[in-house]
């Protein structure tokens, strides 16, 4: 029987040392750690080779992965890929393009681009233009992707959060039109759980089988970790199961109850638990 490919956010538990998070980890039952790059300072995409290594490392002692990056536009700040201005643009470009060399280095196999501030349309005149530069830049991180032997995925997110990709079938759209296979989208069960009509389980049987769908993020709709709100996970779960889903599962809350840690452990705990009752295969 193979076993779920479950993954933690580093953020969750950022005010432990990089070695630290690795063996909390692996000791919880995670596989891996999904990296938020401004975990590593203001500059993630310019970190030293030795700092790279610290962090190969770190992973390896552990006996965890990296299984890649999220939150890629947090730091360094003012990054915008709508931005009317052209040099602002290609500088964040460069810092996805960086990003992308990162992920491959450390050996993760996929990089979640969210970041809903550094996407978001102007409003009214102007939107056309700023969503044109957005496809732009995605088609040229997707090349990036493909050349370094990872996934780029484009993150669906909620109304509130950005206007720009809000639903799995608009970021299906952008990435079928651009056609890379090096570039796809995945499914935030928060976000989905806010913004789709549809129940995430019926969502996840109706896109993974397009091969669209490059991975999963684990989370509530009140943005806790799961199990802890009223979206039911099971079903999720085995719909996964159910089409033979074998990418990263990663653990995403936003609001760490009772703790980091705690809500680290917990979600392990209930995401594994149900994994043993479906039988995972």
């Amino acid at each position: 029987m193979s076993r779920m490919k479950l993954s933690l956010c580093n953020e969750v538990v950022a005010e432990l040392p990089f070695a630290r998070q690795c063996a909390l980890a692996a000791e919880l039952g995670y596989d891996g750690l999904e990296v938020a790059p401004f975990t590593f300072g203001d500059e993630p995409h310019l970190l030293s080779a030795e700092v790279r290594a610290g962090i190969r490392r770190a992973a390896a002692d552990a006996g965890v992965r990296i299984s890649g990056l999220h939150w890629l536009l947090v730091k360094p700040s003012g990054l915008s890929l709508t931005s009317p201005d052209p040099a602002l643009r290609a500088r964040t470009l460069e810092v996805l393009k960086r990003l992308v060399g990162l992920c491959a280095e450390l050996e993760g196999e996929v990089l979640v681009h969210g970041s809903p501030a550094q996407r978001r349309l102007p409003e009214g005149v102007g939107a056309a233009d700023a969503r044109g530069w957005a496809i732009e830049a995605l088609a040229a991180v997707g090349e990036a992707a493909a050349r370094a032997g990872v996934v780029h995925c484009l993150e669906p997110l909620a109304p509130r959060e950005t206007n720009f990709v809000t639903s799995v079938a608009e970021a299906a759209e952008i990435v079928q039109a651009i056609g890379n296979p090096a570039l796809r989208t995945m499914i935030d069960c928060s976000a989905a759980g806010l913004a789709e009509a549809e129940p995430v389980a019926d969502l996840i049987d109706r896109w993974l089988p397009t091969g669209l769908v490059a991975h999963i993020q684990v989370n509530d709709a009140n943005r806790r970790g799961p199990g802890q709100g009223e979206q039911r996970f099971a079903p999720i779960l085995a719909a996964l199961a159910r089409n033979r889903y074998r990418g990263w599962v990663a653990v995403e809350p936003f609001d760490y109850v009772p703790d980091g840690p705690g809500s680290a452990a917990r979600a392990a705990g209930y995401l594994r638990g149900i994994e043993e009752a479906l039988q995972w295969r």
